[in-house]
């Protein structure tokens, strides 16, 4: 039973399936679209939000520290993500690269895995992008009724409307095809850049050097006790991390990883890359260095605008500019924000349609999934079920408790694909690599400590509702993917014929 557990799929055979005419992606990407693509999903929330939630309560100004320590989590995730997505352009990122390294019920796992993930993910967004708008709408003294508003924090009944049509329209352009969402998301990316250039251009020039003063505050020792809520690390072994000082940049950094969630999506559109071979590695890293330097870049100006102490947790880039004399900046900002959450929600959407639609084509999940549009070529079943749920989930939960599955999802991704590449290079030193990670295996073990890292420093709960998910997709496999394995079938069909060969041979 554990060799058909762990069995894998040849990386020739994974290739070839993406040439059958009825299951066939259009490719339509440059390493340009990947970029952007990149860019447009890991620029949202993260740069507008996070940076004065850390700053406050975690490092002070050495929040940009912290923003250096993810991006460098993540730039050892993505040199691993390249050499897989340039070795294996088949749509599904972590997930096919774990079904040609480790096994069916690895790759099984990390797919469910990543289905909650991007499902969450384009909720949460879509309800963040439901309140900029509110709050845009009410400056312009239009008010949204309470039922149709945001649910967040709400105890009422209601229905978050913008959130749930804003993904629904979202999935229409995705069913159109890869190359229209590509052009949407690079003219929003390029209002959304413009922002984020404003904010750090402006903002340069109302600094003040005393607000870094002290940049890496005294440390503060935190007592949470036995409360869920706190790090895995401290029920662990007994110790709180620190709030300021050293170890309070790494558990702000384990916090605005948040703002990095992303990129990993980028390698779900191999399959559609005109060259992937070349232009994976670069859409993955270019995209990462890109939105590291703003972000690092962003949290030096809003910290030396106002002192961490007091920025504000909500919208500490408006309030800063508020609190300097500039509320014009605070609507400007708001607006960039709203515009640049729409491509986030895209791209996380597209990203888990393409994982589903690659688990359905292997028979994991139902075949009937699997067929792509005979017009456009997208995989436009699994795009609407997966766009009309996360539309009525959006609208109806308030999701802020389940955002940290998000950061655990990625990052337990993040170390399934660098043991990956430690595996592939042993067992298939003879495949061409047209990018191959540096220092194998030293990098995939740093990125492996990396994650594992900022996993243990998320909340206890987190852990556990993400074991329930995975248990949940246990059952799952068990009941109904390990027997309709397509991979399964063919190994009984080849058995059968060697048996009945000796029996004729007989």
């Amino acid at each position: 039973m554990s060799s058909t557990l762990f069995r894998t799929k040849r990386v020739e055979q994974s290739i070839l399936d993406t040439e059958e005419p009825e299951h066939a992606l259009k490719k339509s990407l440059s390493a340009l679209d990947l970029t952007v693509f990149g860019v447009g999903v890991i620029i949202g929330t993260g740069i507008f939000v996070l940076t004065g939630t850390v700053a406050k309560d975690n490092a002070g100004p050495a929040v940009a520290l912290a923003f250096v320590v993810s991006g460098v989590a993540c730039a050892l995730a993505a040199l691993c993500y390249a050499e897989f997505a340039s070795t294996l352009p088949v749509a599904g990122s972590a997930y096919t690269f774990s079904y040609a390294s480790l096994g069916e019920l690895p790759a099984w796992i990390i797919g469910w895995d990543l289905v909650l993930e991007f499902a969450l993910g384009t909720a949460v967004v879509a309800v963040g992008w439901s309140g900029y708008i509110q709050s845009l709408m009410d400056n312009a003294g239009w008010a949204m009724p309470d039922a149709l508003g945001s649910r967040e924090g709400a105890d009422a009944f209601g229905f978050d409307i913008l959130a749930a049509v804003l993904v629904l329209v979202l999935t229409f352009i995705l069913v159109l095809g890869m190359k229209l969402s590509a052009r949407i998301t690079s003219l929003v990316v390029a209002i959304k850049v413009a922002v984020v250039l404003t904010v750090i251009i402006a903002g340069a020039f109302l600094v003040k050097g005393a607000n870094y003063d002290p940049f890496v505050p005294k440390s503060q020792p935190v007592d949470a006790g036995s409360n869920l809520d706190a790090p895995l690390i401290q029920l662990m072994f007994g110790w709180a991390p620190s709030n300021f000082g050293v170890m309070g940049i790494f558990t702000a950094a384990s916090v605005v990883f948040f703002a990095f969630i992303g990129f990993d999506v980028v390698a779900t559109a191999a399959e559609e890359t005109k060259n992937p071979q070349r232009d994976m590695p670069r859409g993955i890293i270019g995209s990462l260095l890109i939105c590291t330097t703003l972000y690092v870049l962003v949290s030096i100006v809003v910290t030396g605008m106002q002192h961490y102490s007091e920025l504000s947790v909500d919208a500490p880039l408006a309030d800063a500019f508020k609190a300097t004399g500039h509320p014009w900046f605070a609507g400007f900002i708001s607006f960039g924000a709203a515009v640049g959450l729409t491509t986030v929600c895209m791209i996380l959407l597209l990203g888990q349609t393409r994982v589903f639609f690659a688990m359905s084509r292997d028979g994991l999940l139902p075949r009937f999934f699997s067929r792509v549009h005979p017009k456009f070529k997208t995989p436009h079943r699994p795009t609407i079920l997966l766009g009309v749920i996360i539309a009525v989930l959006a609208g109806f939960t308030p999701l802020t408790e389940l955002a940290a599955l998000v950061n655990i999802g990625t990052l337990f991704a993040f170390v399934v694909v660098a043991i990956g590449v430690i595996i592939l290079r042993r067992t298939r030193p003879d495949l061409h690599r047209a990018f191959r990670t540096p220092w194998v295996p030293v990098l995939p073990i740093l990125s492996v400590c990396a994650s594992l890292w900022l996993m243990i420093n998320l909340p206890a709960e987190t852990w556990v509702r993400f074991a329930i998910w995975m248990a949940a997709g246990f059952l799952v496999y068990f009941l109904y993917g390990r027997s309709h394995s397509r991979l399964g079938r063919h190994e009984e069909t080849t058995a059968a014929e060697v048996e009945k060969g000796h029996g004729d041979t007989a």
